[in-house]
């Protein structure tokens, strides 16, 4: 944080999931399965539905906020999103309403993985890293170095429809450690902030998260939403207790939402562009006024590349250009989300940490050069011959500093090994990954 100025950091997170097609069929479907009305999927009884034109025992606005035009304005295709990040990406668009630093907008983007589905009735983009190698290279090709790759991640529903949410790590942890290993193998590349899937955290991702990443821009404490029924009650994202500052916490062990003594931190990030949980005037206010009497906030809000993401920005520098002028004396910084966490914790330069590793016959060695992890030890991912993915614990020789691992029948032999990494993030943010070829 600069000396002696009051800084609010506004960080636009973006759940970046690909493409999403859904037909006239599939959107009354949801309406049935949300409100339970049934009517048949015509254009005629979307556009009655949209304008509260037909009688539904009191549900009409409800029902029109959830199927309102521009939450059905989909990106279908790449061709769609690419059209869109065109101007996104533009240093026209961008510069629209520079902030108090002379810089333009600046985007989060926290890519996904669609994996382990039984089917794909919304099209998605199946397969390891499709999105976050799509973006990666959308942002080198428009010089998009203000920018920001991060982890998203949503758990697998019981019923493997893509079309269900859920919220348990365990149920998905398998695919949850396969897209890591490939993170780290394939793309050479580890987490450092979180985006929840379906904005939902329980205790088994609250541990998992403790152990691997430093920032999370998660709470959405604010409005419950009782006249979204799917959503309502807790349901998913529910983080009805957590606090409602716009600095941050370190949650407790025991309740992700209270405040305690675990090492991540949990930033607020409410919903822009959506139908519940949304950003408003009343909240940036509130995130000024935490700026002028703290010395500084992160205004943080989570959008969907699967939208029409320009009006959503658009939306957002009118509140700030009209709430600004009631604190003169707040400058406006626009940041991604691991620079505004770095910045607001007041880490200072963070560099990333440095891991050694070698393999001396079938053993291991994984050493702590320089920095501090974040875990207890870095995530080890293993690529045998045959094209698999593993991940396993270290042995530890000395704690946060040096680890082993040792490759036999118990584990698997050094011959069959095509690949180890091992990635970690930075106690106070970056990451590392080192790796060895066989």
């Amino acid at each position: 944080m600069m000396a002696n100025k009051k800084i609010l950091y506004v960080v636009h997170c973006v759940d970046t999931e690909g493409p999403l097609h859904e037909t006239l069929v599939a959107t009354f479907e949801r309406l049935k399965s949300i409100f339970g009305i049934t009517l048949a999927p015509t254009k005629e009884n979307l556009s009655l539905l949209q304008n509260q034109k037909i009688d539904l025992g009191g549900q009409e606005a409800a029902v029109a906020k959830c199927f309102a035009p521009e939450l059905l304005n989909y990106n279908r295709n790449w061709q769609d999103i690419e059209q869109m990040l065109d101007e996104l990406l533009s240093s026209g668009f961008r510069r629209q309403y520079l902030d108090d630093f002379g810089n333009g907008w600046v985007y989060s983007w926290h890519c996904m993985d669609h994996i382990g589905y039984f089917d794909n009735p919304r099209h998605k983009d199946l397969g390891y890293g499709n999105i976050f190698r799509f973006y990666k290279s959308k942002l080198l090709e428009s010089g998009s170095v203000q920018d920001e790759l991060n982890w998203h991640f949503h758990p697998l529903s019981l019923t493997r429809n893509p079309t269900h949410a859920a919220s348990s790590y365990i149920n998905s942890y398998d695919v949850l450690i396969q897209i890591l290993c490939r993170k780290i193998l394939d793309d050479h590349w580890f987490p450092v902030v979180n985006r929840p899937g379906f904005h939902a955290e329980r205790p088994d991702s609250h541990a998992f998260l403790e152990q691997w990443i430093p920032f999370d821009y998660a709470n959405q404490v604010g409005d419950d939403q009782q006249d979204q029924p799917d959503v309502s009650a807790g349901r998913f994202g529910d983080w009805s207790r957590a606090p409602k500052s716009w600095r941050g916490y370190h949650p407790s062990h025991n309740d992700y939402q209270e405040i305690g003594e675990c090492r991540r931190m949990i930033f607020r990030c409410l919903n822009v562009g959506t139908r519940l949980r949304s950003l408003s005037p009343d909240h940036v206010r509130e995130a000024f006024m935490e700026a002028k009497s703290s010395g500084a906030a992160i205004l943080s809000f989570a959008d969907h590349d699967y939208r029409d993401m320009r009006p959503d920005v658009n939306n957002v520098r009118n509140m700030l250009r009209i709430v600004k002028t009631e604190f003169p004396d707040v400058s406006i910084k626009y940041a991604g989300a691991e620079e505004a966490a770095i910045s607001l914790m007041g880490y200072g330069k963070t560099i990333s940490p440095k891991l050694g590793i070698k393999l001396i016959g079938n053993r291991l060695f994984v050493g702590l050069q320089d920095g501090e992890i974040f875990g207890s030890q870095p995530f080890l991912a293993i690529k045998t011959r045959e094209g698999r993915y593993y991940h396993d614990n270290l042995d530890i020789l000395q704690p946060r500093k040096k680890w082993t691992y040792v490759f036999d029948d118990q584990t698997i032999p050094v011959v069959n090994v095509l690949k180890i990494a091992v990635g970690t993030a930075g106690r106070y943010g970056k990451n590392v990954v080192v790796a060895i070829d066989l």
